[in-house]
């Protein structure tokens, strides 16, 4: 009878900071920890080409750029063009333009897919000395609630490892390992269900001069670039609806009618999914020495954008609270972190609801009714004709609303910190 394979024996290491998941929390973290001189591990369980291929988020909002600009890694992460500032709401047929021009000075938003942006920064990391290793199999988190917690996984061979830090980053998604790991009761859900369901359609078809939402009554419709060839579609459907009841012929059909343009250029579609728009929120976001980035602590519905720009904004958060700690022996933005990314948070969690309920509402009535409609449209007008309006928008959207607290202004100045190890603590 044959035997199984003796188990490969355990190797122990250690670190200041391991990060869980490789997608833009995590690969920001890690990118801005070591601009600080603070060492780190990355570890990633999917293949680096299904990482770095993954598309999702494609701008990457005002505030957002502003934070890389301030690291000095705008020019090295932030692929594709600067954004002109207009996004195009269609309604019925008639266009209006909306600017995200909210008087302020500095770098604007960039037109940069996730996938472009997650390439750019594993390069970055790499570049810097980062240790990121993929198919790290099995990961499981111990000790969180002391000083020195342990990360165990397995390598693609088999072999164990065992990682003693002094921070986990948990930045491995709504259901990765980080957030499982904490114990029942530490942390309240709050979930919303939007009763909407969306088909995304990734195509390799022409791009929209600016990201395009359209309102009618045959439903809302959305077109945005995903590169200089690629577009990626939104139309509205019921939640429980399923991908194969749209063939391609159905896809532009409605594409052509709800965008208002007969003439919409088709090209192969290599994607397509339907998903339910949802709202969760996590508090508090950190348990003992985890702390939650990105969507291992909050999911928002996609209009709005704030998604992954909401990661970004938690990554500077606990880059900055580690550096901190390390370098001055200043904690308070670690027991301070929850309270301050819950704060934008739930701004961005109203903004991307109150723009999901008026472009849902405004068009199909079917389930909103005739009054809920008519509400949604003054408030489409009153964006479209109020100055103020237009611009309360403008800085919801670039993420400059409400102000940013003192703490992530200031410059980094990796230059002047030194290097950090696990030895430091």
């Amino acid at each position: 009878m044959a035997q199984e394979p003796a188990e490969l024996p355990e190797s122990s290491e250690s670190t200041t900071v391991v990060v869980i998941g490789a997608g833009p929390a995590g690969l920001t973290v890690a990118n801005l920890l070591r601009r600080s001189g603070i060492d780190c591990v990355i570890l990633e369980r999917r293949i680096r080409e299904r990482v770095a291929q993954r598309q999702r988020a494609g701008i990457v909002e005002t505030r957002a750029v502003r934070m890389f600009d301030s690291w000095g890694l705008a020019g090295q992460v932030l692929g594709g063009p600067p954004s002109d500032g207009l996004m195009e709401f269609r309604v019925d047929g008639e266009s209006h333009l909306v600017s995200d021009d909210d008087g302020s000075e500095g770098p604007r938003a960039r037109l940069c897919p996730q996938q472009v942006l997650v390439q750019n920064l594993t390069a970055a990391y790499l570049a810097d000395g980062g240790d990121l290793r993929f198919e790290a199999a099995d990961i499981s988190l111990h000790d969180l609630a002391g000083d020195r917690p342990t990360v165990r996984y397995r390598t693609a061979d088999g072999t164990g490892r065992a990682i003693t830090c002094a921070f986990v980053a948990g930045c491995d998604g709504d259901h990765g390992i980080s957030r499982a790991s904490v114990p029942d009761g530490v942390l309240t859900a709050h979930t919303f269900d939007h009763g909407i369901g969306w088909l995304t359609v990734l195509a390799d078809a022409p791009p929209p001069a600016r990201p395009l939402l359209a309102v009618s009554p045959h439903g809302f419709a959305a077109h945005f670039p995903r590169g200089p060839h690629t577009s990626r579609y939104y139309l509205q459907c019921p939640p429980d609806d399923h991908p194969d009841a749209w063939p391609d012929s159905r896809v532009w059909d409605a594409l052509r009618t709800r965008l208002a343009d007969p003439a919409l250029t088709p090209g192969p579609i290599t994607d397509r999914e339907i998903f339910r728009l949802r709202s969760l929120v996590h508090d508090p976001m950190q348990y003992g020495r985890l702390f939650l980035v990105g969507d291992a602590a909050h999911i928002v519905s996609p209009l709005g954008g704030k998604g992954m720009n909401l990661a970004l904004y938690d990554a500077d958060l606990f880059a900055r609270a580690v550096r901190d700690f390390v370098h001055d022996h200043d904690d308070t933005g670690l027991h301070t972190y929850s309270q301050r990314c819950l704060r934008r948070v739930w701004n961005d969690q109203e903004f991307s609801h109150w723009l999901t309920r008026t472009l849902h509402d405004a068009g199909d009535d079917t389930q909103s009714g005739p009054f809920q409609r008519g509400l949604a449209r003054a408030r489409l007008d009153r964006l479209f004709t109020s100055p103020n309006a237009a611009r309360t928008f403008a800085e919801l959207l670039t993420g400059l609303n409400p102000a940013p607290d003192a703490g992530t202004q200031d410059s980094p100045d990796p230059a002047a910190r030194g290097s950090a190890s696990a030895g430091d603590w």
